[in-house]
Order: structure tokens, then sequence, then C-alpha cells
């Protein structure tokens, strides 16, 4: 019975000991007496910190006070906040080296003294000796296992290279844990190494965050780091870097929207489009993000510029179904090339189509000024005045895009161009109207016109007009004007326009010195050649091949070998070697004079400079021996032509030679030769049967000449006066009259005539 009642008071004690009331009353935990509220971390965290600033630090471990606030179980962050709020970092490495001492009544201590070591090091980075200081912590961290945050992590191996010592950033990296070296790290661990020219170890580290099934995969800040050194340092080839490309696609990361346009920029100046595209369609296959409009404009300049439409519109149509956004310079792109094109409707569709679209800041594509200019001018250079003028008056209702000064010049250009020059002029009146003053350009273009349709005189009462207006013209007018004049074989007027260029202060370029050189070239007036020459050269500026080979032709028509040579110095002096056209005309100056050893030293100089005689070189040599009575020499060099140089003698050498035999009574080779034409395929001309004709002056040749005329009218080949004027000298009774009559109306005369035979015209 005692028995029982012993057990049956031992298990009431039990269930009253359980119960939970009387659990929560001894628990530490227990609930607060009603109206009192549990202290809050902040609250302890706020005294902790004052004890630890009030108590010196080396009696922080007696402190029964510190004691007791850590056991009320702070979280880790707050520690954190402690030892930066310590505002050392002597109390910071104090406070670490406490709490690894009384790390066991911490709840989570290994968190716990990972953020306090990372605000120690955080410390450490600003002291003076911080290089020393950073290496004791992270010894001390490494003997006391404290694993390091990611945030520790990078601060180290960030410090360590800037204090010089990248290979214990390397060491840190190494030491870490697999899973502690996330993408974040491996990314830092890459820009240091790239700074510190370790590219190879570099590059390492980034393969791995690169191979398939990487667990760490890189990110955009990877993609920054990376591209933005490949550039910098020029450390891989193109072929290389688009490789590389490729792998962060695979991962979905493209470079940056500015890196990525230099690159396809890059690309395209080395005229590897093909390659631009291959990039960007990759990034867009993988669905790589950001890809936007700059990258792509940047393939589009040059695919436009090369007048590449239908690659262009292959890349439009790719961004469309891609998502990917046009933008305002899209448009401008796009309506230029077709523009320029003359395919004016399609940049009228894709301006429409375009304008109002959203793009990737959030705006919307608003047509500016610059986009109206271009479609005007568009417009006008295909003579549909109308449509520019109708889209002039949309233009001035549209917000922003008031009518500029380019715009009425295009009206104006497209006016000039139609030859409705006093329409142009309108044009100039509106603009005043509207408030806006015309420009040198728009003289330009009124002069130009005015020069093309009406002559140079009505351009210059213009451009006098202009003047009193105050609108003065540039080097650009004035050589508009010069050329004119000289184009019309006024060289006074032209030289005097020049003098009064240079009075009023515009001061002349190269174009204008050459415009005067070729048109005194040309009125050959070689003393005034000289003296523009040397006023060009007092500029500054020097001549071109162009102009020496004028100067040359001038000097050599003129037979003054001393000028001829020191025009040859100077192109040697300027290191500017002959040309063609140099060689053609010396070679023609010295057959001229008969000096054949001259030429043939011009034609072993010829070759030397890796230049080829051309066909005309030889008929001018051709020529001179013939003219020279040496018709064997000038045989040779024509056989010369085929064998050696490879060039096909043509009619005008062919005609040289036939000419030659002719007036040497050799009738049998001069038709040889023209048979030989026939079987080069050369077709003989009026010239090559005016020769032959002259030599068939025997009674017995009779045949032989109306066989000839069958022949000429047989290949189309139309007489001139000179032919019949031959003809009649040879064909004097009334039956050879009846054939030259036959002949000239392209009937054929190698048959007998029947007496009362009669042509209606006749």
């Amino acid at each position: 019975m005692n028995t029982l009642l012993s057990l049956s008071r031992r298990r009431n004690s039990y269930y009253l000991l359980n119960h939970p009331r009387l659990l929560r009353r001894f628990s530490a935990d227990a609930d607060p007496p009603p109206g009192i509220k549990p202290e809050s971390h902040e609250s302890v965290e706020a005294r902790l910190l004052e004890n630890l600033r009030k108590i010196p630090h080396h009696d922080w471990a007696s402190s029964e006070t510190l004691s007791s606030l850590l056991a009320t179980s702070l979280p880790p962050p707050a520690f954190s906040q402690i030892t930066r709020r310590l505002g050392s970092y002597s109390l910071a490495v104090s406070f670490l080296s406490y709490l690894d001492a009384k790390s066991q009544s911490l709840n989570r201590r290994e968190e716990s003294l990972s953020l306090v070591f990372q605000s120690a090091i955080e410390f450490a980075g600003s002291e003076p000796d911080a290089k020393d200081k950073l290496l004791r912590l992270y010894e001390t961290a490494t003997e006391k296992n404290i694993p390091l945050t990611v945030v520790a992590t990078k601060l180290l191996i960030r410090w360590f290279s800037r204090m010089g010592m990248v290979n214990q950033s390397v060491l840190v990296y190494e030491r870490l844990d697999s899973g502690v070296k996330n993408t974040q790290v491996r990314n830092v661990v890459i820009d240091v190494l790239f700074r510190n020219k370790r590219v190879d170890d570099a590059f390492k580290v980034l393969d791995e965050m690169l191979c398939k099934g990487s667990v760490f995969r890189p990110n955009r800040i990877t993609a920054d780091i990376v591209f933005h050194e490949v550039w910098r340092g020029r450390v891989l080839k193109e072929e290389e870097i688009v490789g590389l490309i490729s792998r962060f696609g695979s991962h979905g990361v493209a470079p940056n929207c500015v890196w990525l346009t230099r690159f396809i920029t890059s690309l395209c100046r080395n005229a590897r489009t093909d390659v631009a595209w291959e990039v960007l369609s990759g990034l867009m296959k993988n669905r790589a993000a950001p890809l936007q409009a700059p990258s792509f404009n940047a393939l589009l300049t040059v695919l436009g510029r090369n007048m590449e439409i239908s690659r262009m519109n292959d890349v439009v149509v790719k961004m469309d179904e891609m998502k990917i956004r046009p933008d305002v310079v899209t448009l401008g792109i796009l309506i230029n090339t077709l523009c320029k094109s003359r395919r004016v409707d399609e940049a009228l569709g894709v301006f429409e189509e375009m304008c109002g679209k959203r793009t990737d800041d959030g705006g919307v594509i608003k047509a500016d000024s610059i986009h109206f200019n271009t479609l005007i001018d568009g417009l006008c250079k295909v003579g549909r005045m109308k449509e520019a003028e109708e889209l002039l008056l949309k233009m001035k209702t549209e917000e922003g895009c008031a009518p500029t000064t380019v715009t009425y010049n295009c009206l104006v250009g497209g006016y000039c161009i139609a030859g409705q020059l006093e329409t142009a002029k309108e044009v100039v009146s509106r603009m005043k109207e509207d408030g806006i003053k015309p420009n040198v350009v728009t003289l330009n273009t009124l002069i130009g016109g005015i020069c093309r349709h009406h002559g140079v005189n009505m351009a210059i009462a213009f451009f006098t007009d202009m003047q009193r207006e105050g609108l003065k013209g540039n080097v650009v007018t004035y050589t508009t004007l010069i050329h004119a004049y000289c184009s019309v074989g006024n060289v006074e007027n032209a030289m005097g326009l020049f003098d009064q260029m240079l009075e009023d202060g515009c001061s002349p370029d190269a174009k204008i010195y050459y415009a005067l050189i070729s048109g005194l070239c040309q009125a050959r007036r070689d003393h005034d050649a000289v003296r523009v020459v040397e006023k060009l050269k007092q500029s500054g500026f020097s001549l071109d091949l162009l102009a020496y080979n004028m100067l040359i032709g001038l000097f050599c028509d003129k037979n003054n070998g001393e000028k001829v040579y020191e025009m040859l110095t100077d192109m040697e002096e300027a290191k500017m070697k002959p040309d063609s056209i140099t060689y053609n005309t010396l070679v023609s100056f010295f057959c001229k004079l008969k000096d054949f050893e001259s030429v043939q030293k011009m034609m072993e100089n010829m070759r030397e400079d890796g230049l080829h005689p051309t066909v005309v070189t030889y008929g001018v040599i051709i020529e001179a021996y013939c003219s020279a009575g040496d018709v064997s020499e000038a045989l040779k060099l024509f056989n010369d032509m085929g064998s050696r140089s490879k060039v096909s003698p043509n009619t005008v050498i062919y005609n040289i030679l036939i000419n030659a035999f002719c007036k040497a009574g050799n009738l049998g080779q001069a038709m040889s030769l023209k048979e030989e034409m026939k079987e080069k395929m050369v077709r003989p001309n009026v010239e090559t049967y005016n020769a032959l004709f002259k030599c068939l002056n025997e009674v017995h040749q009779k045949e032989t000449l109306f066989k000839l005329m069958d022949e000429m009218n047989q290949s189309s080949c139309e007489a001139n006066q000179t032919t019949v004027e031959i003809l009649m000298e040879r064909l004097t009774s009334s039956d050879d009259l009846i054939k030259l009559k036959q002949f000239m109306q392209g009937y054929p005369v190698g048959y007998k005539v029947e007496k009362n035979f009669s042509f209606p015209c006749l």
C-alpha cells in the first residue's frame, strides 16, 4: 500500500514539473511578468557596446556583465555592427580575441567570428602599416579556423594585390573551400590577375567558370572585367575574342553594350562585316542579355556605307524577331542609306513604320530635323520636288522639327539639278521670310547650278548681288567660278577672280590652284602656269600627280625640255613616282624630237617602276618610227606587243602601219595587216579603208577597190567626206560613178551593172 502511494506521488510530481505553466515559470525564457517587455537585440547590442567601451579591453575576459550580455544569443550581424562601432583596429582585434575565447557561449560561433573578422579586416586596410596587420589577421583566421566571408575574401585579395602581394592574393583564393569560390570571388581574382599582368592565370580561373556544367558561372560583371582588359591590353587576337564572346554567350551573358559596339565597329572597320554579324547572331541565338540597338547600329552603318541593303534588311528583321528595339539612330541609318541608293519610297515607308515605336530606355522614336532633311534631300535628288515641299509642310507641324538652313539648301539643290533656277531663288526668298538666313552652302549650290545651266557670267552677277547682301563666298565659291571660267577658256577672268579672292581675305586651297593650273595649261600659257605654281608652293601646298602631268604636257608641247626636266626633278624630290600618263607624255615628247634612244630609256624606266607600256605608248612610238621612215623598226615593235608585253594592238595602231605601208607603195603588206585585223577581231574603221583606197590608184586594181567597198558596207563602216573624195578620183567612168552611188546607198558594187539600171534616188 505504501509502495503504491509512493509511486502515485512520484507520478503526480512528474506531471506537475512538466506542466507548461510551471516550466515557463522556472525557464530562462519564461514570459516576463505582465506589463514588462523582453529586452530587444538592439538594446542588448547597445549595452554590450557601452560596456566594451567602458571596460578596459584587458579586463573584458573577467567581466561578468559582458559574459551575461553575450549569453543573450545576439545574432551574428550584431557582433559585426559592434566591431565597426568600436571605432579602431586595436579594439576590433581585441574583440575578436575575446569572442574567440568566449565562443563556446555563442549561438552561431563560426558565423559570428567570420563577421567580426570581416570588420577587423576593414579597419586593418586603412591602417598605416596595413600590410603587416592584414597578414597577421589572415594568419590568425587560418590558425583559429575562422571561415572567411565572401566580403572578407574579396577585401583580402584586393588589398594584398594593391600592396604588391599578388601571390598572397592567389594563396587566399587557393585555400578557400570550393563552395566559397563563388562567382563574386572569382570575378575579383580575375580582375586582380589581369591588373598584375598575369593573363594566363586569369584565363585559367575564367576557363573554370566557362566550362559546361560549371557551378559558378560567369555573369555580366565577369564579362565587363574580362572584355575591358581584353580591349585595353590587346591580349587576344580578333578571332580569339570572337571565340570568347561565343563562350560567354553560351552561358547567356553578353559583353556590355558599349564594349560590344566598340568591337563590332572594329570588325567592320577591318572589312569583317560577316564576322560581326556572326558574333551578333550567336549572341541572339543563345539569348544572351543585354543586347541593344547601338551594337547593331555599328554593323548597319558600315553595311549602309557599302550599300549592302539586302544584308541590312536581314539584320533589321532579326532584331525584330529577337525583340531588340531599334532606336532613333537606327532610323537615321536606314533612311539615309535608302535615300542615297535612290530608294526613297522604301525610306518613307521605314520612316512611317518606325516613328512612335518604343525604345529600350522607355522613350519613343521621334523624328528630328535630321531625319526630315535626309528624306527631303532624297526626294530632291530624284526630282520629286512636289513631295519634298509636302514633307517640308509636315515638318513644320512636328514639335521640335523646325526647318533649318540645311532643309532649304536641299530644296535649292533639287531645283538647281532640275534646271529650275528661278524656283531655287524663290526658295531662298522663302528662307528669309521664315527667318532663316542663307549660308555659303546656299550660295555655292545656286552658283553651281547657274554655271551649269546659264553660264559663268550670270553666276558672277548672282554672286555680286549676294555679296551686297553681306553673304561672302568661300574657297568653294571661287573654285566653282574659276573652274567655270577656265572651262570656257577665259583664263584672264579666272586669274582676276583669283586676285579678288585674295583681296577678300579668302585663303585658297590646293583645289583652286589645280583649277587655275589646269585652265592655264589648256590655254597653253606656260609662264602664267609657272607663276601659279610658285604661289601654290608659297602657300604651303604641293603639286599632285595630276598637276605635274598637266605641266609636263604643257612644257612638252612648248618644246621646253628644261622645264620638263625641272618638273621631273621636283617629282623625284617629292618622292612622287611617275604614272603611265607621265611616261606616255614623255615618250610622245621624245618621239616628236625623233630621240629614239631616250624613248627606249623611258620604256625601261617604265618597266622598272612596275608600269607596263599601254597601247597608247606603243601607238605613239610606232607612229614616230613611221613618221621617221623607219617602218621596219615600227613593225618590230608591233610584233613585240603581242609577244613580250601581251598588249593587243588596236585599230589606231593597225591604221598607223597600214597607212605607212600604203605611202611606201607596199599594198600587199597593208592588205595583209587588214586581214590580220579580221583574224584578231580588231574592227577596221573608215581610216583603214581610206588608207587602202589611196593606195589603189591603178586601173587594174579596180576589182580590189570594189571588193573593199563591199566589205566596208558589210561591216557597217560609214564613209566620210575623205572617202568620197578619194573614190571620185579613182572612179571616173559613168559605170564607175553608178557603182559609187550604189556604194553610198549601201548596195553591193561587186557585180556587172545593167545599162538601164537606176536607183529611185538618182
